[in-house]
Parts: structure tokens; sequence; C-alpha cells
């Protein structure tokens, strides 16, 4: 659909709130994936080495062609979803997560209505609080496809 036919009827025209308060929620739950490209895997890699870890099978895991970090088993957490001692939950390699990542809560399941918005805000913090993003800052998000693409978004509005 055309950028201008998509503006005129999205329910989110005017705009979203969002401001990630690295609460943890979208890092956990039911099973899923969160894809990440070879070069996502070579940033992430170069982050961990910088603290001494290393990226291994722990952390990746083969889906097909593609590879998703991996999750605990038991609690559904994100592999580098860690718990702080005052009772965080925060990402380990927030400075380098995945494009999948960045681009939370922009998703077109969450964008499907103003009702999948709102079930998302439900468990989401930062949903409907903090800064306002206008329809093009979303749509970029929305469509991204590789990092770059998010370097496409005019700046925040303060409001």
């Amino acid at each position: 659909m055309a950028k201008a036919a998509v503006e005129k009827t999205a329910w989110y025209q005017d705009g979203l709130r969002f401001e990630c308060t690295q609460c943890g929620n979208c890092c956990t739950g039911p099973p899923g994936y969160v894809f990440v490209t070879k070069a996502e895997m070579e940033l992430i890699s170069a982050f961990l080495q910088g603290r001494g870890r290393s990226l291994g099978t722990e952390h990746i895991r083969s889906v097909g062609r593609r590879h998703s970090l991996t999750e605990d088993e038991t609690s559904g957490d994100c592999c580098f979803l860690e718990h702080t001692p005052d009772g965080k939950r925060t990402c380990g390699i927030y400075p380098v997560r995945p494009l999948q990542c960045r681009t939370w809560p922009f998703w077109d399941g969450n964008l499907e209505s103003q009702d999948t918005w709102e079930e998302a805000a439900s468990d989401c913090p930062g949903m409907n609080r903090g800064r306002r993003h206008d329809f093009v800052q979303i749509e970029i998000r929305r469509t991204a496809r590789r990092w770059e693409d998010l370097d496409a978004c005019p700046p925040r509005s303060k409001t």
C-alpha cells in the first residue's frame, strides 16, 4: 500500500507515545523468535568480547536458514535478559540489541488496531507514555529491515 494511502487510513496517523523503560517485559513470555542477522551476531559477539564473554550456542539457535536468540525454557526470558539485585530486568546487550528489539513496539501486529496496541500496552509500561512518535517515525520503525533504516528517523518530538 502506498504511504499516502496508509497515512490516510492508519488509526495511529496522529502519532503514538512510547519511551522504553528497560523493564524487560518484552524480553520474556511465550516461546518465540528474536531473529538476528550475521552482522548483528558479529556486533553482539564484539560487544560480549569487550566484557570478557563470548557468543555461543547458548545464545544463538538455528531456525531454518535464519538464526534467533535463545530463551530460557522455564521462564521464557531472552538469554540476554539480566536480573539486577534491586529486582529490575535489563537487556545485557542493549547498545547492540537486534533490529527486532529496536523497533518494538512499532510492529505490524501491535499497530493492526488500537485494540492490539492497547493489548500490548497492558504489558509494556513504556507504551502510551513518554515521547510522541509521529506517523513518519512510526512507519520508519515499522518497515525497517536494517539498522541503517532507522537512521532515517527524524528527531522525536519532545511533547
